[in-house]
């Protein structure tokens, strides 16, 4: 398996269960994967500064996954060193009366990248179509047409210059419990357990169907999916940083030219 073979092939019908969350032999041991975690951190923040410097594209990636998946800590674990300046995290949670009183893309649209940055989204607009789906929060007929209009929404940032990454972080049932465990027994991480993550877990099997379904309906040629492996954490991030280093690496950012007439300046 390599970085390609994460990638959700447009048109495909993908089967969750056929994954194996555990799977970490892409990456080669986990010494070598953190070595290389670390080199991919320094080139994101080299080629995120290239980026901002440039002020012409944007980076949008997109993490979705269950309760404890490893949204935050990818974040943490992969931009980490990246400039400040350069990145942006938006957290979707439950929408407010403001946004409700909106289409279900107005709320991320305001939040996307501006050119020159790296736009990361914990949850998403996908969200619309995972938890809307299961806990039918709109007729089935809407929930159809939303993956359509993700498609064209889309299509419509990287028409404007933003290239889109989307990452499933695929954990298994069985690691979940494991981390939900460690929020109650672990005194700094008891807040972040919720209730509702035991309904969610109950409905585990919807929630997977869900997925693949999303999977299915909105990886694309211009703003794929990718599935990662994400029991173990390492994997996860190396995982990840490859794909967002390589990506930036095509992208090619430049510094703008220099300025010949300001090379006879003089700083007094």
């Amino acid at each position: 398996m390599n970085d390609d073979d994460l990638k959700v092939a447009p048109g495909s019908h993908v089967q969750l269960d056929a994954i194996d969350p555990r799977h970490t032999a892409h990456l080669g041991n986990e010494e070598s994967a953190r070595a290389g975690l670390a080199e991919d951190a320094e080139a994101i923040n080299d080629l995120q500064d290239r980026l901002y410097a440039e002020g012409t594209r944007s980076l949008l990636i997109i993490l979705q996954g269950m309760d404890t998946s490893g949204k935050d800590g990818t974040i943490r674990g992969v931009f980490n060193i990246v400039g400040p300046l350069g990145v942006t995290v938006s957290a979707f949670r439950e929408p407010t009366p403001e946004e409700l009183a909106h289409d279900f893309l107005w709320r991320a649209h305001i939040v996307c990248p501006r050119r020159g940055t790296i736009g990361i989204f914990n949850r998403s607009y996908y969200e619309d179509v995972l938890i809307g789906r299961v806990r039918q929060l709109a007729p089935a007929s809407a929930i159809l047409h939303r993956y359509d209009n993700i498609n064209a929404f889309e299509k419509m940032l990287t028409h404007n210059g933003t290239t889109i990454l989307k990452f499933m972080l695929h954990i298994s049932k069985e690691e979940q419990k494991e981390r939900l465990q460690e929020r109650l027994d672990t005194p700094d991480k008891n807040w972040k357990f919720r209730i509702s993550d035991l309904d969610d877990r109950k409905r585990w099997q919807e929630f997977m169907e869900a997925y693949e379904i999303m999977l299915s309906n909105c990886s694309t040629d211009w703003a794929p999916w990718y599935v990662i492996p994400a029991d173990r954490k390492w994997a996860r991030n190396a995982a990840i940083a490859r794909i967002v280093r390589k990506t930036l690496e095509t992208m090619a950012p430049e510094y703008p030219k220099f300025d010949e007439h300001l090379a006879s300046v003089k700083i007094d």
